[in-house]
């Protein structure tokens, strides 16, 4: 036998998207240079790797024993090059990180640094709802998601990073008040919430069940930044985090309503499948956020 590391890269990329094209792009190769070295691979053994049915294409059995091995052997290799690259003062590789759509104020804050430390380190980030990246962690495609609820399913292993306080907040036209609400004044307010399975909506929903307060949300949004919006606008009003309001709170465009109880206070955190074994990438980003979140927490999130 005589594959290749480049073989062996296309054709675990295929098992895993169950594609060639979606491998293709991945991988920013076109179609046929994905399908010539397939074929070059499933040449050099007489057992399929693939097979296609009614167009669509499945990875045999032994196909997936094959994508493991290769997964593995690719693993070492990075392995190598990061020795290679550590006796150097190096670091190489990708990170590759899923983040719920609020944590996009949060999280570049953290990557920056590390960036700028290590120069050589490619990042791939996703931001995308709390179900994308739950998903993402169940599939083992990424090294850290941020959330601030843990998950049920899969098992995980985290690392707080930092303090997650959501308020009730109105437009800026709202006039401030010092004495809080009581928290029953909430059912008569034109709530804003986020869409089904959000963190920030599960932090509500815990918050109105706790509390006996039953509300019907006005409106049902699908981003942090479209409630935003709509409460500037004055549509009405909305439990949010501090994170991702700081700039419209300083500005005037927002106002935080004092109620019983609030804030909410969670926490965001990496977390990782339970067992994972770290790229040595990520190990190296996990550390670095270990040493400096002190530091970063006092400069960009103190208010």
């Amino acid at each position: 036998m005589n594959y290749t590391l480049n073989q062996l890269q296309v054709f675990l990329k295929v098992a895993q998207t169950q594609s060639v094209t979606k491998a293709a792009e991945e991988l920013h190769l076109s179609q046929p240079a994905v399908s010539i070295q397939l074929k070059n691979l499933q040449d050099q053994f007489d057992i399929p790797l693939t097979e296609v049915v009614g167009r669509k294409l499945y990875v045999t059995d032994f196909g997936k024993e094959i994508a493991g091995l290769a997964g593995s052997i690719l693993a070492q290799v990075a392995n190598i090059n990061f020795k290679t690259h550590s006796y150097k003062g190096l670091i190489t590789g990708k990170l590759k990180l899923s983040v719920v759509s609020t944590g996009k104020y949060m999280m570049p804050w953290f990557l920056a640094p590390f960036m700028k430390r290590h120069p050589n380190v490619e990042l791939s980030m996703d931001v995308t709802n709390r179900t994308g990246v739950i998903a993402s962690v169940a599939a083992n495609a990424v090294d850290f998601a941020l959330v601030s609820i843990l998950p049920a399913t899969p098992a995980v292993e985290c690392f707080d990073v930092v303090e997650n306080r959501l308020y009730m907040v109105g437009s800026g036209d709202v006039k401030p008040r010092k004495s809080p609400y009581p928290k029953k004044a909430i059912a008569g307010l034109p709530l804003i919430f986020r869409e089904e399975g959000s963190g920030t909506r599960l932090s509500m929903e815990e918050f109105f069940t706790q509390n006996q307060v039953s509300v019907t949300p006005k409106m049902e949004l699908t981003t942090n930044e479209a409630v935003k919006q709509a409460v500037m606008a004055g549509l009405g009003y909305s439990i949010m985090p501090h994170i991702g309001i700081k700039n419209e709170l300083r500005n005037g465009y927002l106002r935080i309503i004092p109620v019983a109880g609030l804030p909410i206070r969670n926490t965001w955190r990496l977390i990782w499948p339970k067992g994972k074994q770290h790229s040595p990438v990520a190990a190296a980003f996990l550390e670095f956020v270990k040493e400096e979140k002190d530091a970063i927490i006092q400069e960009q999130f103190e208010f």
